[in-house]
């Protein structure tokens, strides 16, 4: 892994930050490849149950590194000209920006974000792409996009109008601007907000607590809420009773049960 990301496992919970310190944690080719192969392996490890996502120093991450996007574009202009400059540099939403966001999103485990400092841009997608967000009172969010003459991408299209409603989301798409840890509470972006100094440690035992908890189950959650933000009612009765047949059978399911039977705290394997 390279070290513009780390990846941690500690008993079952996956930490991976962003460790760009210097460029605010500014999203090269580099960086974006090993978050979305740190993303795909924290899935792909049935050890892990639960992830953490944070951006080491004082950013979680400010997005696309314009440096970067700035060279990138220049040589494209250079070698076709034209409408089909930076059409190169630009595919990096395909190719990386959009796998990282599915990664995050249809995470079969719940993702914590720990929003550290500033989250921009995509930055801000993959905040809201994840299952909750504790947040440092430190940190700001803002969409970006039209500062930049740019589109939407990460699922901000999708995510920011069910968290502050289409005109909300309308406006600050718009009309990009900071939103800080409390207006961010208040919009229902921030799920808690704490002080800067205990981030950390609040974050991780979050993270923890859903590591311990009942994966599978998780799981089907969060497949609920997605299909139903675009189904109707009726179709999401039909997924739901098909997800709760597999959690019914769930060796969680029963140990829970006999748990509340025998008045004890149930113990989850994730299985």
């Amino acid at each position: 892994m390279p070290d513009t990301v780390r990846y941690e496992v500690t008993e079952s919970l996956a930490a991976i930050t962003l460790n760009r310190p210097d460029a605010m944690n500014a999203l090269d080719v580099r960086t974006k490849e090993a978050l979305r192969d740190a993303l795909h392996r924290a899935a792909d490890d049935p050890g892990v149950r639960a992830v953490l996502l944070t951006g080491a120093g004082r950013a979680f991450c400010v997005g696309q590194d314009l440096k970067e996007h700035t060279a990138h574009l220049a040589e494209r202009s250079a070698g076709e000209g034209g409408e089909a400059a930076g059409d190169g540099a630009l595919s990096t939403v395909a190719e990386h920006y959009n796998p990282i966001t599915r990664a995050i999103a249809a995470m079969p485990k719940p993702v914590v974000a720990a929003v550290n400092g500033a989250a921009a841009g995509a930055g801000m997608g993959f905040a809201l792409a994840a299952d909750y967000r504790v947040v440092s009172e430190r940190a700001k969010f803002t969409t970006a996009f039209a500062g930049v003459a740019l589109s939407t991408d990460s699922g901000l299209a999708w995510t920011l109008p069910r968290f502050v409603g289409p005109g909300r989301a309308a406006d600050l798409l718009l009309f990009p601007r900071t939103i800080d840890a409390r207006e961010a509470e208040r919009l229902g972006i921030a799920q808690r907000v704490v002080p800067a100094e205990e981030l950390a440690e609040t974050a991780a035992g979050v993270a923890r607590a859903l590591a311990a908890g009942p994966t599978l189950a998780y799981a089907s959650i969060k497949r609920a809420l997605a299909f139903a933000a675009s189904h109707t009612l009726e179709e999401t009765l039909e997924l739901e009773a098909g997800l709760q047949l597999r959690a019914g059978a769930s060796e969680d399911h029963r140990a829970a049960v006999a748990a509340f039977v025998a008045k004890q705290a149930p113990v989850f394997r994730g299985r």
